[in-house]
């Protein structure tokens, strides 16, 4: 006889998908009757953005708690809407913000990390009939603070508290259908990916698909738990982001992603060998500037020429760390450049596959495109050009590694 006990699923909206009291509705509707359920939202959209916004009128350098204090107040709306919506239908619902759901963070405001989730009060909800709405986004720190989670951390909340419940899967809803090969804004013919195994997710999404937030693809694949990205609006299985046993094919390129907000650094011919780039670097990763892209050129004096990429939203912290240290270091100069893109190539099948990197530049030659800096991975092949190629650089590789498999199938 089977189990008839019903199973927890967790579902998290994004902002679009509750962008206003239609949408809201909507919502409703789609969680009304469909079972044992824990539901996490997200602020309505251009809400956090409002919110940021109204800080910075008060103040140019706002102070990181009362920033997390006030960005958490649009959720709270959010969850408190649905939950009123969800109520006048007859549904049993409770809206909890972070401190109520007892998500526990460090105490870094605005990129807090989780520490733990104690799930009694979300279980006793669930257990009274109840939904609990439940505020993507932030958590509380040992001092009872608000704490947030940064960009897209509503995903992050659902995968932990997917993993916290032991639910049986994590449906991550959105406005669009899944996930795609590629940016279907650029290419009109990208594909719907039916499966995606959590390594190739991880990387396209740390790489600049912003269908999902990597920290909860880390989540998923460390927690083993069964993850979907579906549309809000349009019926469908979306994708399923699975371990790579469970990838019955595993094509050479899955997807071709693409990022422009990133920021180049060069240092040219710096003294002192190891020790002055240690230095370097040491200091960047001390001020919390990540570093992504390196290379590393040599010159006929013994010096190091070094080039670097960061955040564009850290580039002026870190061309700052980078010319104090420079000016002590006696290097001969420091060159920024913004004007570039990051373009990556990615799939599980790379690590069966000679030849991408190969065919990769023999599609950029063809087209024209030079490469200033490569980076690889065994299932990634990212390489940086000028922003204004960045559109042709991926819709060249798109119709070399995707659109030839599609005819093929």
């Amino acid at each position: 006889m089977q189990n008839s006990t019903p199973v927890l699923i967790v579902k998290k909206f994004g902002g679009t998908s509750v962008g206003s009291i239609e949408r809201i509705k909507h919502v409703a509707s789609l969680l009304q009757g469909k079972g044992k359920l824990c539901v996490v939202v997200s602020a309505m959209a251009g809400e956090t953005d409002r919110l940021l916004k109204l800080a910075s009128s008060v103040t140019s350098d706002p102070e990181p708690r009362e920033v997390d204090a006030l960005l958490g107040t649009g959720e709270q709306v959010t969850a408190s809407l649905l939950a009123m919506e969800l109520i006048s239908r007859g549904v049993k619902a409770r809206s909890f913000d972070g401190s109520q759901a007892r998500i526990s963070t460090d105490g870094i405001h605005r990129h807090a990390k989780i520490t733990g989730i104690d799930t009694s009060e979300l279980l006793a909800s669930i257990d009274r009939g109840e939904i609990p709405i439940v505020t993507g986004f932030q958590g509380v720190d040992t001092k009872g603070d608000t704490t947030t989670l940064g960009r897209g951390g509503s995903d992050i909340s659902a995968v932990a508290l997917a993993a916290a419940l032991k639910a049986k899967e994590c449906h991550i809803y959105t406005d669009v259908e899944g996930v795609y090969s590629t940016d279907p804004r650029i290419v009109p013919n990208a594909r719907l990916l039916p499966r995606i195994s959590h390594e190739e997710m991880l990387e396209l999404a740390s790489l600049g698909a912003k269908v999902l937030h990597p920290r909860s693809v880390y989540f998923a694949m460390a927690y083993k738990v069964p993850l979907v990205v579906r549309s809000t609006f349009v019926e469908g299985e979306g994708t399923w982001i699975v371990p790579e046993e469970e990838l019955m094919e595993k094509p050479i390129v899955s997807g071709i992603t693409y990022r422009t907000d990133e920021t180049k650094i060069r240092i040219a011919k710096v003294p002192g060998g190891i020790e002055s780039i240690k230095r370097i670097f040491v200091t960047l990763a001390e001020r919390g500037i990540f570093v992504d892209m390196i290379s590393q050129t040599g010159s006929s004096e013994g010096k190091t020429s070094i080039s670097f990429t960061v955040l564009d939203e850290q580039g002026k912290d870190a061309l700052k760390i980078v010319e104090d240290a420079c000016r002590e270091l006696k290097a001969s100069e420091v060159a920024v450049d913004t004007d570039i893109a990051k373009v990556s190539v990615v799939g599980v099948g790379m690590r069966y596959h000679t030849g991408v990197a190969a065919d990769l530049f023999t599609v950029l030659a063809r087209e024209g495109i030079e490469v200033s800096m490569i980076s690889t991975s065994e299932i990634k092949v990212s390489i940086l050009v000028p922003r204004k190629y960045c559109e042709l650089a991926v819709r060249a590789l798109h119709d070399a590694f995707l659109v030839e498999v599609s005819v093929e199938k």
